[in-house]
């Protein structure tokens, strides 16, 4: 485990800590960092703002997951940034400053688990908690090339984590390995029983993608394909006249409204800062009309029992983690948004379904990470996990 006065800007001032394994287990020797937004108790939660810092007290209750790593013998290396309420994909904080991307310099790491990630690149710890609400999970891993999850909605605990849109928050973790990334998932995990019998590909989810993702992706499919000892079929995800940019503006609008009902009483009253694009997300948040969020909410309960139907419960996906490799830091903020918007449009598909989706780290022709993801059916995060570690080392 490091020191905590590490070069890469990944631990916050309050969570420069580290706390025993309960017990030994299957974990033992190992350390993890620890997301700003989950409660350890006896320690302060910062939500990645000094505004919330100062204004909330010290966690007396710890997030059950965190609880768990530590009876099987994990260790607790201390807590990293999160972006400001965990409302932004890029990885920069205006408080706390840029972790860096150790495997993409000069580059930002990708947020809301922007710490997590960076802290997991520059191997400061094993593995790190993480959340995934829009993408703070897959993303991230993509930009900084390790592993990482989005679990099944609802399938780890969310007490004691500061929430943003609780029907899409999902507790998250990365590692740098692939048997690391196993070993984590063996604890945290319960078993469930599945078999893929169809494989998907989705030529509207990759054209929204850098053609840097296409090798990878086609690579994956391919021993994919080999494994099961299925066909790749295409899968038409949109319905005639439907398209990306509709899930992901429903997305964001019920998200938006939840955020809201949570946090606008607290914003209203302390106005904290906030960097430019997150502002900007509240005010939005705060004008929704009723009309709007009930025509989001019916939305997402179409997209979510139609993606359901798609996949039910045999069949994989393999699409990429992101639309583009990590953006410099510095790029202009309509860069920024532009990838955003790409981005989402890909991330909101498992996002509103609810659905598991494992990153795989890979690489494009310059070195820079990529990440190709399979999506599976709700529950089947142990089995989509074994997959994809199994086509990793087969194409080593």
């Amino acid at each position: 485990m490091s020191s905590h006065n590490d070069s890469l800007g990944v631990w916050v001032p309050h969570g420069k800590f580290t706390m025993p394994a309960t017990a030994q287990g299957e974990l033992s020797g190992l350390s993890f960092a620890v997301k700003d937004v989950f409660d350890i108790a006896g320690h302060p939660t910062g939500a990645g703002n000094p505004t919330w810092l100062a204004t909330h007290p010290t966690a007396t209750h710890t997030n059950p997951l965190v609880e768990q790593l530590r009876a099987e013998g994990a260790v607790v290396a201390g807590k990293v940034i999160t972006d400001e309420l965990a409302y932004s994909l890029n990885g920069d904080n205006v408080h706390y400053g840029t972790p860096v991307n150790v495997n993409a310099p000069g580059r930002v790491p990708g947020g809301s688990s922007s710490g997590s990630v960076a802290a997991v690149a520059g191997k400061l710890c094993d593995f790190a908690l993480g959340t995934d609400t829009g993408g703070s999970t897959r993303v991230p891993a993509s930009y900084c090339g390790v592993w990482g999850l989005r679990t099944t909605h609802g399938l780890l605990s969310a007490e004691h984590v500061v929430p943003l849109h609780p029907s899409f928050d999902t507790m998250t973790w990365f590692a740098h390995d692939a048997k690391t990334f196993e070993r984590v998932g063996d604890v945290l995990l319960p078993p469930y029983p599945f078999t893929a019998q169809k494989l998907f590909s989705s030529k509207a989810l990759t054209a929204l993608a850098q053609i840097d993702f296409i090798e990878p992706l086609n690579a994956v499919v391919t021993k994919l394909s080999e494994i099961l000892g299925v066909q790749v079929q295409e899968l038409e995800l949109l319905e005639p006249g439907g398209n990306f940019e509709d899930w992901r503006q429903a997305y964001a609008t019920m998200g938006a409204s939840e955020a809201w009902a949570i946090h606008g009483q607290w914003i209203t009253q302390h106005q904290p800062k906030f960097s430019a694009a997150i502002l900007g997300r509240w005010h939005l948040a705060s004008r929704l009309t009723p009309g709007e969020i009930e025509s989001a909410v019916a939305t997402v309960g179409q997209v979510r029992a139609h993606v359901r139907s798609l996949l039910a419960e045999n069949a994989i996906m393999v699409i990429p983690s992101a639309a583009s490799v990590a953006p410099v830091i510095g790029a202009s903020g309509s860069e920024v948004d532009a990838i955003r918007m790409r981005t989402m449009q890909i991330t909101c598909v498992a996002g509103i379904a609810g659905l598991c989706q494992v990153s795989i780290p890979f690489k494009n022709k310059q070195g820079l990470p990529v990440g190709v993801s399979l999506v599976g059916p709700v529950g089947c995060d142990a089995e989509i996990i074994r997959l994809a570690t199994q086509v990793y080392r087969a194409l080593l």
